[in-house]
């Protein structure tokens, strides 16, 4: 017996739309690349996210098939902090003096930011607001972080800074778990980290957890939750394992297998249920298949407007992603290693940024499918008169028959529609990871299978 695709849970992790395998070169559209001055004028600039990227990781995680790289020799992060600073300078540019540029949020990710230096990270913070103009002291601002670069030095940079969250991957406290993710690490250095982290006075602390490792059973998960739980963390993401082509763990040769594997997907699913139930019982609100936030946890502090279904985002660094009304632009992707190298070297070398390089346009129907999915995939749900007032159709014109296939599966939450939302029940946000990539336009599908892996 096998799940059949469509309702198999664990297709993709929807975390943006559309996918970065559906963009292509912009060279070939009318007039050539767009000038970023071009694709922001008219935009509104009220209210837009910042997102700074640092492809730097000390060892690449055998699940991870994110844009970074191991280690940077030669000073490599000091030409990738140049390029970055180039980079601000172009887009700070481009979006003028004609209206006021604020911003709402701002995030370092990666790769590991954190694996910046100290004085690099006062770099970074500079970078955000001398040439972008991002005030990271009354905004939140999320940075990411690993066991073995949490440093004290770090921290305090950070928290002097501004940062309101911290997010760390501790994936498992279990040593035998880790080592089979391909994420070798010792758990008293795991909670030294969050020690470090407790005492740097960081308001929000995020811990992420992977459930479906081989070998992981539900007691073993428990003690994950468990040992997570005793730093009483304000937030919780609780990943499902994918093992996904060209990472450390699909070269063993475990991706083929696992893709045909009905019992790992019944494993995952009665791991997500029990560590979804473990932490509603302690205190724990669920806000999307994967974050669960402390009920009495204060949020990350500052305006709180952005919203990431209308706002635009600049995003700096050759890993991130911008968005515009109408486009949605980065730079080349890849997860092999030695592309991922040339196209890090390829950004460091390059003096002008002030044109989009890969992207997609996104016309009516994509829009209102990011928004849809944006929306119906956070526990709270769609408020539908959001979405008639800003497309002046309802989601039930617009989206019939996936919607209708979703409330067949029992995905929907029918008593939401009486107070106007659209919700997915506790089954549906178990399936996100299926109902996601089901309303994917057959456009994006079509560019996402044509996409060629390297």
């Amino acid at each position: 017996m096998t799940i059949p695709h469509t309702t198999r849970p664990y297709r993709s992790y929807v975390y943006a739309y559309p996918h970065k395998t559906a963009y292509g070169r912009l060279a070939g559209h009318p007039g050539g690349r767009p000038a970023l001055s071009d694709l922001w004028a008219g935009e509104s600039k009220a209210a837009l996210s910042l997102y700074l990227h640092i492809p730097f990781c000390e060892v690449r995680c055998g699940f991870c098939n994110l844009f970074t790289r191991i280690g940077a020799p030669d000073e490599l992060t000091t030409r990738y902090l140049d390029a970055l600073d180039r980079q601000a300078t172009a887009v700070r540019d481009a979006l003028g003096d004609g209206e006021p540029v604020r911003f709402a949020a701002a995030a370092f990710g990666g790769g590991t930011p954190t694996f910046l230096t100290a004085g690099e990270l006062e770099r970074l913070c500079d970078i955000a607001e001398k040439r972008m103009g991002a005030d990271l002291r009354s905004v939140p601002l999320s940075v990411e972080t690993s066991p073995s670069t949490a440093t004290a030095d770090r921290l305090a940079v950070l928290a002097d800074r501004g940062t309101t969250r911290i997010s760390i991957g501790v994936q498992s406290f279990v040593e035998a778990e880790a080592r089979a993710a391909v994420r070798p690490q010792r758990r008293a250095d795991v909670e030294s980290a969050l020690g470090l982290i407790r005492d740097s006075s960081i308001p929000v602390l995020n811990i992420d957890l992977i459930y479906g490792i081989d070998g992981q059973t539900e007691r073993s998960w428990r003690t994950s939750l468990d040992a997570a739980l005793q730093w009483r963390p304000e937030e919780l993401y609780l990943y499902p394992l994918y093992v996904r082509p060209l990472t450390g763990l699909g070269r063993l040769g475990a991706a083929d297998e696992a893709a045909a594997d009905v019992a790992w997907d019944e494993q995952r699913l009665r791991l997500y249920r029990a560590g979804r139930d473990h932490l509603l019982a302690r205190g724990y609100e669920q806000v999307s298949m994967r974050m669960f936030r402390r009920a009495d946890a204060p949020r990350a502090g500052g305006p709180d407007d952005y919203a990431c279904q209308t706002d635009g985002m600049i995003g700096l660094g050759c890993g991130a992603r911008s968005y515009t009304s109408r486009l949605h632009y980065s730079f080349d992707y890849a997860v092999e290693m030695r592309e991922v190298r040339a196209i890090i070297d390829g950004y460091t070398a390059t003096e002008d940024f002030s044109h989009a390089e890969v992207g997609r346009f996104t016309d009516g129907d994509e829009a209102r499918r990011r928004h849809l999915l944006q929306s119906v995939l956070q526990a709270e749900g769609l408020r539908v008169s959001e979405y008639r007032e800003r497309f002046g159709t309802d989601p039930d014109e617009d989206f019939t028959e996936e919607l209708a296939r979703f409330d067949a599966r029992g995905w929907l939450d029918r008593g939401a529609s009486a107070a106007g939302l659209l919700r997915l029940s506790p089954e549906g946000l178990a399936h996100s990871d299926a109902l996601g990539p089901d309303l994917f336009s057959p456009a994006v599908r079509a560019a996402m299978a044509a996409y060629e892996l390297k």
